[in-house]
């Protein structure tokens, strides 16, 4: 059932889980409410935001309030609470209309409208991505867009099956797992079996390689991949997240390109049931985007001009539901799996605002057409009029 088709009540509930995310974060930041909407001015993104960096950081899964905004959960998200969230317009109620799993939500995010594929089958959006309204109206070079995907499930999130778009128009999409597989001396995998291992949700689900070994090897060669530098510099030898934004400090680093996507999923261990695992997943998470935003903040190539939006695909389950698993799942399609959040910070944004009417996912991709100057003709989705 999507929220869109539920009772009043189901909707309400949504407004009260982001009323009291605002309600907290506003006595633990000091943040005020955005109430006044600022419409864009006919032309001001177009031109004016042609030289800002964008990077997007979206996590698998999402984490409860329960262990990140209520006071209680303080503890586990101190960079978000305290230098992030300060710095950003916070939108306190984000809600996924959609279907609640982690490629076809993620691909929604990126396309502007409710995908409604499988969300395990081994296909490409058919509504244009972001990257190629980017690139293709800007005229950008490959090099210029990347996405940092979290398993083999995300390989086709780059490029549509649209015929207007689609190929020759899409993002670079790494998956730093294959890159470090091919990476590893051989006989070695075994010492990386858990940073390697694919999906959480479905340990058995393993999709066709869309670009196979050639692909990998090509990425691979551009990155120049060293496994001993990895290890040198990555928190933890047991996470994909540290994999995935120790490649993307790499892409930053080495091309500067202006849109790059970053998809986190550590979090999503909640589904082996080990609460533990999970909050350090959270814990993990929250440095890492501040990792991330500092790193903005210091390469020359994206100091003071870049803005950096972060949110959950969706939500997880209530302890309350009997239809649902709690922090292991998002099953119930309840409020609490469908609303979430979003920070955006940097160039051009305000600081510490609080918006607290409804957004959806789907608002992310026209909201970057507008910010950089690009069509998005295809989208569902309205552009977030507090950010201009």
């Amino acid at each position: 059932m999507s929220l869109k088709d539920a009772p009043n009540g189901l909707q309400e509930a949504a407004g009260l889980a982001g009323r009291s995310r605002r309600d907290f974060l506003r006595a633990a930041t000091g943040a005020s409410v955005g109430r006044t909407l600022f419409p864009l001015a006919p032309g001001t993104a177009r031109g004016a935001a042609r030289k800002t960096k964008t990077v997007v950081v979206t996590f698998g899964g999402g984490a409860r309030d329960q262990e990140t905004f209520m006071p209680e959960g303080h503890a586990n998200i101190p960079h978000l609470l305290h230098e992030l969230i300060p710095r950003s317009t916070f939108f306190t109620q984000v809600v996924n209309r959609g279907i609640l799993g982690h490629y076809v939500a993620n691909a929604s995010l990126a396309t502007g409208a409710y995908e409604t594929f499988n969300n395990f089958a081994s296909v490409p959006p058919p509504t244009p991505t972001v990257f190629e309204y980017f690139r293709k109206d800007l005229n950008r070079p490959a090099a210029d867009v990347w996405v940092v995907a979290p398993s083999a499930g995300f390989q086709r999130i780059g490029q549509s099956s649209h015929r207007r778009y689609g190929a020759g128009w899409g993002a670079n999409v790494v998956l730093p797992k294959r890159l470090l597989a091919a990476a590893l001396p051989m006989g070695s995998i075994a010492e990386y079996e858990r940073l390697l291992h694919d999906n959480y949700e479905t340990p058995l689900y393993a999709p066709e390689d869309a670009g196979g070994d050639a692909e990998v090897h090509r990425i691979a060669e551009m990155l120049n991949l060293s496994v001993s530098d990895f290890v040198a510099h990555a928190g933890t030898l047991t996470s994909p997240d540290e994999l995935s934004v120790y490649i993307a400090r790499r892409l930053m680093r080495q091309y500067a390109p202006s849109l790059i996507w970053i998809t986190l999923h550590d979090i999503d261990i909640a589904h082996a049931g080990a609460f533990s695992l999970y909050v350090e997943a959270i814990r993990r998470c929250d440095r890492l985007c501040a990792e991330l935003w500092n790193t903005t903040q210091t390469e020359p190539e994206y100091a003071g001009k870049t803005m950096m939006l972060i949110l959950p695909d969706f939500g997880r389950d209530s302890d309350e539901d009997a239809g649902g698993n709690g922090f292991q799942h998002h099953r119930t399609g309840d409020a609490l799996s469908r609303t979430t959040w979003m920070a955006a910070l940097g160039a051009g944004i305000r600081e510490n605002i609080f918006v607290d009417r409804p957004a959806e996912t789907i608002d992310l991709t026209p909201t970057l057409g507008a910010l950089l100057g690009f069509a998005t003709p295809f989208v569902r989705g309205k552009p977030l009029e507090e950010l201009f």
